[in-house]
């Protein structure tokens, strides 16, 4: 029978830098709204390092993507809104992210795309089960300021993203530095919305009550659920232990996606009020601040926005 060979793309050389423009615009053409690039030797990245080696030994540079959410959907209190524009997004994240990791191995650089969120190492499970933490890396190369909910907050975005990150096996011609100041503008309405009160105005965070509220139907909280059904005697028994809307959420979860139980906004804070809030619910900035400070990051220049082909490898000098 004869037989086709697969075409072999030629890597570029180890020396090779990438054009740190060439990946925003890049980056930007696949969908994303914001894109950093931090190096993996980064001071920030110090308690990453060796485990994003691990799993990509070739990594030399990060590319961080942001993907903007709709703050409407996200600021509702039907759960239902608000979960599958989390979803929705996500997507969006990885499809942005797969697209870079394939429009780089055309030129031959060797790039991969960690999820998003889901899927992770479910085997590592009670451990850390994700292969990249978005947040640090996105901070490191610029993106904003994690703020004492622990989200980052874009100088522009607010609080309204999801982020993503590709480990690129090659370094680039230059990095993106953190932002010299915090769009955070401490007005705690981040505290008042905590169903929980995982957050203290003193900016202390309790995980374990952000975990368990927030997270219930992910992992451990399915895990209990199912533990209540296999102890059950009868359909009585189980209803004793767990609802049947539980049940129907559980269920939900499983069919669609986990669906995080974050609220939309604080009870007894108005529209009016959550506007005049840009720091935790708008902007980020203040209108008059994003006119002044300019557009993220200057994001990207408009110039830059047009992706030329072959423009990802530097000009060796």
């Amino acid at each position: 029978m004869p037989t086709t060979s697969l075409p072999v793309l030629n890597e570029v050389e180890p020396h090779t830098r990438l054009d740190a423009a060439a990946l925003r615009r890049l980056a930007l053409d696949c969908g994303a709204d914001d894109a950093g690039v931090v190096e993996i030797g980064h001071p920030a990245l110090d308690d990453q390092r060796a485990e994003i080696l691990t799993f990509y030994p070739r990594t030399k540079a990060l590319l961080a993507v942001v993907c903007r959410m709709n703050r409407e959907p996200i600021r509702n209190p039907a759960r239902s809104l608000a979960n599958l524009e989390f979803h929705t997004t996500g997507e969006d994240v990885n499809e942005v992210c797969r697209a870079v990791v394939t429009a780089l191995e055309r030129e031959g650089v060797p790039a991969v795309n960690p999820p998003m969120g889901f899927p992770m190492e479910a085997d590592r499970w009670p451990e850390k089960m994700w292969v990249v933490s978005h947040k640090p890396v996105a901070v490191a190369a610029g993106l904003g300021k994690m703020g004492i909910h622990r989200n980052v907050i874009h100088p522009k975005f607010g609080n309204f993203i999801l982020l993503g990150t590709v480990l690129l096996g090659a370094a680039a011609t230059e990095y993106d530095r953190p932002i010299d100041y915090n769009p955070c503008l401490s007005c705690k309405l981040c505290v008042a919305a905590c169903p929980v009160g995982a957050i203290s105005p003193g900016g202390q965070f309790d995980l374990a009550s952000c975990y368990t509220h927030n997270y219930r139907e992910f992992l451990g909280g399915f895990a209990d659920w199912a533990e209540h059904v296999a102890d059950a005697g009868n359909g009585l028994d189980l209803r004793k232990k767990v609802t049947r809307q539980e049940t129907v959420s559980v269920w939900q979860s499983l069919a669609f996606g986990p669906n995080y139980k974050a609220p939309g906004r604080p009870q007894g804070v108005t529209e009016r009020d959550a506007e005049a809030a840009p720091g935790e619910t708008g902007d980020g900035l203040c209108r008059a601040e994003v006119r002044r400070r300019g557009s993220c990051h200057a994001a990207v220049p408009a110039q830059d926005r047009e992706a030329r082909p072959g423009q990802f490898v530097a000009p060796h000098h």
